[in-house]
């Protein structure tokens, strides 16, 4: 029935029971979305969460081949029916009484989706901070946005023999490794005539807590920084606060902290790298864009979570089928799929893929096989020289004569 909804331009329950050809009534369904129900579709979505097509696909790449795993961790999250405030509230005020949030860990190497979680939307993203450390085994490597970087946890990580990439929080105390004397990075960088620079830093000013890193910092185009600037502005100017000069400056650079070695990972690849936070954004436009997880028409908690499991499974099975796909085409032919058309294309066949299951789980695996050979064909990445995607931006070698170039910074 879920599987079924993602092709309805309306889903309803009127809708639902029509398409299954159900001998009940909308009210009869309704009563169903009980608290047992919640239960089975929580034990559903474990069960396919452990589910892999295939354990030994893993994207073949000379710089990414360092890591074990590579988990990029983020949320996503919208407006709800008011009427769940109690369950899963908001922020209140100007914003929305209730709103759910979805706590994602996306694993890139294998294409696995491993963390999920439901959580209330004033729940903040620095809160799950201390759950990051337990999901990061030894040479794996976590990529996350400001919103969970904080130095205990990635102490933790680096004792752990993992690796992190993390933007610098501004702000943030760091020294300098070998004399352990303050840096001023406005002053470091103001007297910059280069493009790229990095030092060997400690950060934080608390003994207990403080990470040994490297700091990489990474001048951007004057466009970049003016559109910093202006978004920096907006948001002081409705919070009511006043404008940080520090951010405005520092708007002008990328700061990036990173314990990976250099032998692994030269400056002007961390970019690059970081760049990977991207495709969870690519996914949660997926989850809402096409599967319209952020789509409901109740205010009972209940059928609410039903739903949303419900699609998150969904989420899942098509996830996990393009990633192994992809794997293969890319390992293969340097080609990729591109999520976004793959999605769509299951949209389409959604409602004759539940027919099918409903008729005969043989016939329904027997029919989305064939189709999935003309999905393959017609569902490639085309390639752009002037707009590459991420394992493109990856896949080449630099030169020594480009990371010389890169590094020669006048600090002086």
């Amino acid at each position: 029935m879920t599987f079924g909804t993602v092709g309805m331009l309306h889903p309803s329950l009127a809708a639902m029971v029509d398409a299954i050809n159900a001998v009940m009534t909308r009210e009869a369904l309704h009563l169903r979305f009980a608290a047992a129900a919640v239960s089975f579709m929580q034990v559903c979505i474990e069960f396919v969460l452990k589910q892999r097509v295939n354990t030994m696909s893993v994207i073949d790449s000379q710089l990414l081949n360092h890591f074990k795993r590579i988990h990029i961790f983020d949320s996503t999250s919208w407006d709800i029916d008011p009427n769940l405030r109690d369950v899963l509230p908001g922020s209140g005020g100007a914003a929305s009484s209730a709103n759910c949030k979805v706590q994602l860990c996306y694993e890139y190497l294998h294409g696995a989706l491993s963390f999920f979680d439901i959580i209330p939307g004033n729940y903040p993203d620095n809160s799950y901070v201390t759950k990051l450390p337990a999901l990061i085994g030894c040479g794996e490597l976590l990529i996350a946005d400001l919103g969970y970087f904080c130095l205990k946890s990635l102490k933790s990580i680096a004792e752990s023999s993992a690796y992190f990439i993390f933007r610098l929080l501004v702000g943030t105390n760091i020294y300098d490794a070998s004399t352990m004397r303050p840096i001023n990075l406005r002053c470091l960088l103001e007297k910059a005539t280069g493009n790229a620079y990095q030092m060997d830093v400690v950060m934080g000013s608390q003994k207990q807590n403080q990470v040994s890193c490297r700091l990489i910092c990474l001048r951007v185009g004057d466009d970049i920084a003016e559109k910093r600037r202006r978004k920096l502005k907006q948001n002081a100017i409705r919070k009511g606060r006043p404008i940080n000069e520090l951010n405005q400056f520092m708007a002008g650079w990328t700061l990036m902290v990173t314990n990976v070695p250099r032998e692994w990972l030269p400056p002007e690849m961390v970019r690059p790298l970081y760049m990977l936070r991207w495709q969870i954004e690519l996914l949660f436009k997926q989850f809402k864009s096409v599967l319209g997880i952020h789509k409901s028409v109740t205010g009972k908690e209940h059928r609410f979570r039903c739903e949303l499991l419900g699609k998150l499974i969904v989420a899942i099975l098509i996830h996990r089928i393009h990633a192994d796909i992809n794997i293969i085409f890319w390992n293969t032919k340097r080609q990729e799929i591109s999520m976004n058309k793959l999605y769509k294309r299951i949209q389409e066949r959604a409602f004759i893929m539940m027919g099918k299951l409903l008729t005969s789980l043989s016939e329904a695996i027997e029919y989305f096989a064939s189709e999935l050979i003309r999905l393959m064909k017609n569902c490639r990445k085309l390639k752009q020289k002037s707009r590459p995607s991420s394992l493109q931006s990856l896949d080449y070698k630099i030169s020594s004569q480009s990371v010389q170039d890169m590094l020669s910074c006048d600090l002086t």
